[in-house]
């Protein structure tokens, strides 16, 4: 699968060549030739063809171009693209430049600035801003159909981000990740919690923010854990 130019496999039958930043490429090699993943890119590839599918074909795999793999220090874990016009943009919780902030992003934003004590910088969606300070903006599932929510689930897409979450979590040390609502909080049941930190909370969605995911402050723990580890901390602002 091809994230700049949107092209599949010309030839499903043989191995794909992976557009993926480098760090990825390598750390995921082995599961770009199994048969879920052939599978998966085949169904993609029909899904693009024939129906109106989020996010564009070049920000498939975004959020691994914007945060190499060693640069990682963040994973905030998302389910679904959102899939409405011009929203996904390849990045959870995140819509394109100009695009209204959905609910949950609004009450991220909101989290934000209660938790820090201080007002946004910016008040846009892209999120842009913190996958290039070292924050994985993971959705489990990169593609959805247009205007049906989950309709891309249960096609390969979670093996394959259960993957990524296991090689950071064996691979690299001291990382934080946020897990929201109950289908992050399962997804992330084997993070070692012996090297990461888990932040959990109820989800920012309008139906479950007001169960615990306000007044959580994920932030600034996030930036007090990279600090005392000796990394620098998000701007999140």
């Amino acid at each position: 699968m091809n994230a700049q130019t949107g092209k599949l496999w010309d030839k499903p039958q043989k191995p794909a060549e992976v557009k993926i930043e480098p760090s990825w490429k390598s750390v995921l090699q082995e599961e770009f030739g199994k048969d879920y993943f052939r599978q998966l890119t085949e169904f993609v590839k029909s899904e693009y063809q024939h129906a109106i599918v989020y996010p564009p074909p070049k920000n498939i795999f975004r959020a691994f171009e914007l945060t190499p793999f060693n640069k990682v220090e963040v994973v905030i874990l998302g389910q679904d693209p959102y899939h409405g016009a011009g929203q996904a943009n390849g990045l959870c919780f995140a819509v394109g430049e100009g695009v209204a902030l959905p609910p949950s992003l609004q009450n991220i934003f909101k989290e934000i600035e209660s938790d820090l004590g201080q007002t946004l910088k910016k008040r846009t969606g892209d999120l842009e801003r913190w996958a290039k300070q070292g924050v994985l903006l993971l959705n489990a599932t990169l593609t959805v159909r247009a205007r049906t929510a989950g309709s891309h689930q249960g096609k390969g897409w979670e093996e394959f981000t259960d993957a990524v979450i296991r090689a950071l979590s064996e691979k690299r040390e001291n990382l934080v990740f946020i897990l929201w609502g109950n289908y992050a909080k399962e997804k992330g049941a084997h993070i070692d919690r012996t090297k990461h930190l888990v932040i959990e909370s109820a989800h920012p969605s309008p139906f479950s923010a007001h169960s615990g995911f306000f007044g959580s402050r994920p932030f600034s723990k996030t930036n007090a854990y990279l600090v005392e580890h000796v990394k620098k901390p998000i701007d999140w602002l």
